[in-house]
């Protein structure tokens, strides 16, 4: 089944046109991988998806119903999760209670539920020691595996990760990139823009490489990181794989 159709999207911001002409589609349990320079449009494309961006133009089909200014954004946000490359947790509270938040405020789960919940997750993310522990406390990494827990805490259908490890130590990268290798192994819908091309290699069904807003390739990533056909892909790869 189809989580996501997205045709002849558009996104300008005053003058300057951020995404152009993106066609694509994006099937339940897959992994796709979205790669490319700075500023080719990667992070605004994610954006639109669960409407934190709304499209210039082109329509946008989520399990093949149309987004439009009818959509309840809030509602699909509860669906369509994200994970942002900033932790964006709440200071004031515990570990635990950051987990707990949204499916009691949003949901109206009950206290009980959410704490059961939270410390599944907080288990399944390597954090169980660190329930009553406050963000700060915490290294990068870990409050990056707190922010997935808590968008797992509402049930997604879907995750979407915003260059999740771009703002952590290099030691720290793999504790996130383990947690979202489970993910995707436990079928998790999810779409990655990420500088991690290890990650792209071994976890995506399918590698996008976008740039100046277009996508200008896409396929398995054998294909992509092997045989990429365009110029510019190869550039790109050469650039970020040497260095």
């Amino acid at each position: 089944m189809s989580v996501f159709k997205i045709k002849n999207l558009e996104k300008k911001f005053g003058n300057n046109e951020v995404l152009k002409d993106i066609n694509m589609e994006i099937k339940e349990g897959e992994v796709v991988v979205i790669i490319g320079p700075s500023g080719s449009g990667k992070s605004t494309f994610l954006r639109c998806l669960n409407l934190l961006e709304t499209p210039t133009s082109g329509e946008l089909y989520y399990e093949e119903t149309l987004i439009d200014k009818k959509t309840d954004a809030r509602k699909l946000r509860q669906e369509v999760g994200m994970v942002f490359q900033r932790f964006n947790l709440f200071p004031m509270f515990t570990v635990l209670k950051n987990v707990m938040y949204a499916p009691v405020e949003i949901k109206h789960v009950s206290q009980k539920e959410a704490k059961e919940a939270a410390i599944e997750l907080l288990e399944k993310v390597g954090l169980s020691d660190f329930s009553q522990a406050y963000p700060a406390t915490l290294s990068g990494g870990q409050q990056q595996r707190v922010a997935i827990a808590r968008a797992l805490a509402m049930q997604p259908n879907m995750l979407l990760f915003d260059e999740p490890t771009s703002a952590l130590d290099p030691e720290l990268v793999n504790d996130v990139l383990s947690v979202m290798k489970d993910l995707a192994k436990a079928g998790m819908t999810m779409a990655v823009v990420t500088h991690e091309m290890g990650f792209a290699r071994d976890v995506a069904d399918r590698v996008i490489f976008m740039d100046k807003g277009y996508i200008i390739e896409e396929g398995k990533p054998a294909d992509i990181f092997s045989h990429p056909q365009n110029e510019r892909t190869k550039v790109f790869l050469q650039r970020v794989l040497s260095s």
